[in-house]
């Protein structure tokens, strides 16, 4: 099933919540208090919908990609060494692993804006691509992960805690903490094209590559199994 079917469900599956809340505005609330729960029924409601939306898109991917799991993540992973050389590694495939890469898109150029996913389509050598940023995130890719987060901007912060999210929605972010290396490129290969093992037909940088500049950012790895 195409990404952009999944963006749509869970879109409608969030339609439906605002519609309900617009349905309650027209409701008499003659207190503080009334107001109050209004706004607490209308937040559950929301948080409903979008846990709705993550079971749904969970099913939907048939188990290989775990949306939900990004809504559960807790961002102070980003201090761990594991983490950190994880996201260099996965940079310096990408081309980004200098200080513009937070700004690079596809193809080369820059933005300037860190309000929003420039979603700019470039297309080069042979690809059509929305990417950039760090992790250089397709447009569709950054709006579902945005959701799941909740992240309001594009800043590298923000783009840091979109890739930890992607890998925890891969199933890898246990295997980076524990430092089972292998294990976790295996799993992210699905999600960034430059990546050992890959299966989009890109080309890749070789794992004994990758090994070395994870091992060279402070990455420690571990022959322990899951």
């Amino acid at each position: 099933m195409r990404r952009e079917v999944l963006i749509c469900a869970y879109g409608l599956l969030l339609g439906v919540a605002f519609y309900e809340w617009k349905k309650r505005q027209g409701e008499q609330v003659t207190d503080d208090e009334g107001d109050s729960d209004f706004v607490d029924d209308v937040t559950s409601e929301l948080e409903s919908a979008a846990a709705t939306a993550a079971n749904f898109l969970d099913s939907a991917t048939g188990g290989f990609l775990k949306i939900s799991a990004m809504r559960t993540v807790d961002l102070s992973v980003l201090t761990n060494p594991n983490v950190q050389a994880i996201l260099r590694v996965i940079r310096t495939g990408e081309g980004t692993a200098d200080e513009a890469g937070y700004r690079r898109i596809f193809g080369g150029q820059m933005f300037t804006s860190y309000d929003d996913h420039p979603r700019i389509t470039v297309t080069k050598s042979g690809y059509k691509s929305t990417a950039a940023g760090a992790y250089q995130m397709l447009a569709s890719t950054w709006d579902e992960t945005r959701k799941m987060m909740g992240l309001s901007d594009f800043s590298p912060a923000s783009q840091d805690a979109a890739a930890v999210g992607r890998i925890a929605a891969r199933g890898a972010l246990p295997d980076v903490l524990a430092g089972r290396f292998d294990v976790a490129i295996k799993k992210i290969a699905k999600e960034w094209a430059s990546l050992p093992g890959s299966p989009y037909g890109q080309p890749v940088m070789t794992i004994d590559k990758a090994r070395q500049i994870y091992a060279m950012a402070g990455g420690e790895t571990t022959t322990a199994v899951a």
